[in-house]
């Protein structure tokens, strides 16, 4: 087994303070390994950055034939619970003939500042369609309703989340060691770093006129390009990087510090974890990938804010810098 490396550097005055090490892995459309850094093999849950493997099945049953690039981008989705992210996924839910008691996600108070402070002025809570994942648990209803199942969708024995399984294991290549219960209480199966770059590069390899799979594959991924802001929201760096980029690439977090991207355009997917879960080095990481790829500008804004971000203190003064370790520079 190979160690992680070190993949992200935090740097106070003259001294190097923090180092975060992860594995990361690029994949080609025959799903071979063509960069790695740290162990290829590591064994990760891929948390929300597989939402699109997840929505697989939806699109594949015929269940979301009539699903708007607005909706599909949702089921993929990590969102901020602002309004435009809550006010779609309600009037999914009203489509579909249910309402938030419906959903197995959970109540989150909203990450959009707006929303959340809605909340807090009229003394109300918030409810399931304010969690970050309410958008793919309005595909699983919509799947689920499609399959006429149980109302606990959510369980790992449940038909929903069957064919869930089974798609991710298709697009990894590989058959699943175990998996556990998401912060949403859906399964999260565990693969390899390599597993999971190899589904994101048939995500980024897939074309309109192949078979179903690569059809909704391509529906997913366009949908994601197409509205980053709903795949996360403003000022998230899912949504910044993907603008900067164009709707050329389609990128996603996950929970614990895992960032996947699917590039069309080389048919390459990239899958990558920082092993102490922290999230700036994870989109630090993801971003410094893309740069050595020549789909990101390393001198746009958004890349700036979290490649190579200037550290201040609550005075604003400037105490130091973070970057990416030699490995990705």
């Amino acid at each position: 087994m190979t160690a992680p490396i070190d993949m992200v550097e935090i740097w106070r005055g003259e001294m190097l303070e923090s180092v975060h090490r992860g594995h990361a892995v690029v994949c080609d459309q025959n799903g071979d390994v063509v960069h790695a850094w740290g162990d290829a093999d590591a064994v990760i849950y891929p948390r929300s950055s597989c939402k699109m493997i997840q929505a697989l099945p939806l699109l594949e049953s015929g269940a979301g034939a009539h699903l708007t690039t607005e909706q599909l981008a949702l089921s993929c989705a990590s969102h901020q619970g602002a309004a435009i992210h809550t006010d779609r996924v309600g009037a999914w839910l009203n489509d579909l003939g249910m309402t938030d008691a419906d959903f197995r996600c959970g109540p989150q108070m909203p990450a959009d500042r707006d929303a959340k402070l809605g909340l807090i002025r009229a003394h109300d809570e918030p409810s399931q369609i304010h969690n970050n994942c309410s958008g793919k648990h309005a595909g699983f209803l919509t799947l689920n309703k499609h399959l006429g199942g149980g109302p606990d969708y959510e369980k790992p024995d449940h038909p929903v989340q069957q064919a869930c399984k089974q798609a991710f294991e298709e697009v990894t290549g590989e058959t699943s060691p175990g998996f556990g219960i998401d912060g949403c209480s859906a399964p999260n199966h565990a693969c390899t770093v390599t597993g999971l770059a190899r589904s994101m590069a048939a995500f980024a390899s897939a074309n309109h006129a192949g078979n179903l799979r690569q059809q909704s594959m391509v529906k997913l991924r366009d949908a994601m390009m197409t509205h980053p802001e709903l795949v996360a929201g403003e000022t998230r760096a899912c949504t910044d990087l993907m603008r900067a980029m164009d709707g050329k690439v389609a990128i996603k977090t996950g929970a614990e510090a895992v960032f996947i991207a699917i590039i069309p355009k080389l048919k390459m997917g990239v899958a990558l974890k920082i092993v102490d879960g922290t999230t700036r080095a994870s989109e630090a990481a993801i971003a410094a990938i893309l740069v050595k790829l020549g789909v990101l500008d390393a001198n746009h804004p958004a890349t700036i804010a979290r490649m190579t971000p200037q550290l201040r203190n609550w005075r604003g003064i400037v105490t130091g810098f973070s970057r990416p370790a030699a490995a990705l520079r």
